[in-house]
């Protein structure tokens, strides 16, 4: 007996010097410095918050960048970007929307697929990631892109496996961008429905799809509403001056209600086709003429947002008005079945930014981009929907490419993912993107590594009012 307990004794003080050890190593691991403290460790990198989430360290930063990357000692401005943490020994996306950065945690589809890190960036000149005074000739894709390297730089070390970049409609043209002008820096591009309007006094592309998307049935529907709300612009203008007096909103900007009231009217059957499906004409009245001032309203509200050409719904989205007018073109589509209804036809960008403010458009700007992924995209895929009119004017590889990708959600929108691709091109996207992650050839599947959360994953378009990609 007094043997068995001098071994039970003996085993006892064994397990206490493995747990001794064990608890020695996870002090030494312990020991090693908190992520947050070795991204605030940064230079230029501050901490507006942590929010917490199970599974991920969430926070929300401010990283200081040059005004003018070409002169960085000639002013900073403090830039908000996200980080969603998961592990440094995951891959990292760099995602951005081409607007403002939410800071409430989420994952865009590439991250989910290859259940890595998200680092989110908001653009340069959306507030509050705006200089001041502001620049806006430091408003550039070249500076926006620069931004993004200045934070893939910072960051590389402490997340040392492979980056991807991506991003939807001007995010996904900004992804774009950062792989032409710094193409060593990430790994792959995954890039949703993003537009490339080359020669921007050139879009017969864009009348071609509207004359032919969807059904006629459709068609004939939504084009009978915007013509019915020019018929009624007497009554539905003075509707829409006693919505703007309830609601505080003035119109210095596009210059006058009634321009601002035909860039809604004009805006319609584009935004039914950006953000709806097909099913989605049920919603439409059938037969305009006989319909109701408030059903012509509602729908036209609904779809195109009678708040959006007022002053204080375009101040937020300057800086995009900006780049359109400047960089980026914009679409112009002639829209024959208004007949001679139109006085003012599709705005110029020029027309929604303050005059205040210089504009001069770079006609080559664009040309040296879509010249550049025709001929030398590597790693670079392209998702785009069948009746998202922003897919109208796209990009497309050429001779040279490699390891590069377009395809099209069959009946998609402008919320069109890799998910809802067929299923051979998704194997096919899916595998690209883990590839890219350098993920080993054991990982790769037609699904994504990450479970589904109904929080993170929420895929739903975020909706925009008014033509805007």
């Amino acid at each position: 007996m007094r043997k068995t307990l001098r071994w039970l004794l003996s085993l006892v003080v064994l397990i206490g010097t493995v747990s001794v050890a064990g608890a020695t190593a996870g002090a030494a691991t312990a020991a090693e410095p908190d992520i947050k403290d070795r991204i605030l460790a940064i230079p230029g990198m501050s901490l507006i918050e942590e929010k917490p989430y199970p599974g991920y360290r969430y926070f929300v930063l401010n990283f200081t960048q040059p005004v003018d990357h070409h002169r960085p000692s000639a002013g900073t401005f403090q830039q908000r970007i996200t980080l969603l943490h998961k592990d440094t020994a995951r891959p990292t996306v760099m995602y951005t929307s081409g607007y403002n950065v939410s800071t409430n945690p989420s994952r865009s589809e590439p991250t989910q697929i290859v259940d890595g890190n998200q680092v989110s960036v908001e653009y340069r000149y959306f507030t509050p990631s705006r200089p001041a005074p502001a620049d806006w000739g430091k408003l550039d894709i070249w500076q926006a892109a620069s931004d993004q390297h200045s934070i893939f730089e910072a960051l590389k070390p402490v997340y040392g496996k492979n980056w991807l970049t991506t991003g939807g409609s001007k995010g996904g043209m900004t992804a774009t961008y950062y792989k032409r002008f710094y193409p060593k820096d990430m790994d792959g591009v995954v890039a949703y429905v993003a537009p490339n309007d080359v020669v921007n006094n050139e879009d017969s592309a864009y009348d071609r799809f509207f004359a032919n998307v969807g059904t006629k049935e459709c068609r004939d529907k939504l084009e009978g509403v915007q013509r019915e709300a020019l018929v009624r612009r007497g009554p539905l203008e003075a509707k829409y001056a006693e919505y703007a007096k309830a609601n505080g909103y003035t119109f210095g900007t596009v210059g006058s209600l009634d321009k601002a009231y035909e860039a809604v009217v004009l805006d319609y059957v584009w935004g039914f086709w950006q953000y709806s499906l097909l099913a989605d004409c049920a919603t439409i009245p059938a037969d305009a003429p006989h319909a109701t001032d408030q059903a012509i309203w509602d729908s036209v509200d609904t779809i195109s947002g009678f708040s959006f050409y007022t002053d204080q719904g375009l101040e937020p989205y300057t800086p995009y008005y900006y780049q359109a007018g400047t960089q980026l073109g914009s679409p112009t589509i002639k829209q024959p079945w208004l007949g001679g209804l139109s006085r003012y036809g599709y705005q110029p960008p020029r027309n929604f930014v303050p005059r205040s403010i210089p504009m001069r458009f770079q006609p080559m700007a664009m040309v040296n981009v879509d010249t550049w992924v025709r001929h030398h995209a590597e790693n670079m895929l392209y998702v785009y929907g069948q009746n998202d009119p922003w897919g109208a004017e796209r990009f497309r590889l050429g001779a040279g490419t490699r390891d590069a990708y377009v395809f099209t959600v069959a009946g998609g929108n402008h919320g069109s993912k890799v998910a809802g691709l067929a299923a051979p091109e998704k194997a096919t996207a899916t595998s690209a993107i883990l590839r890219w992650a350098g993920l080993p050839a054991a990982s790769v599947s037609a699904r994504p590594l990450a479970r589904y959360d109904a929080v993170l994953d929420r895929q739903s378009v975020e909706r925009e009012p008014t033509l805007r990609p």
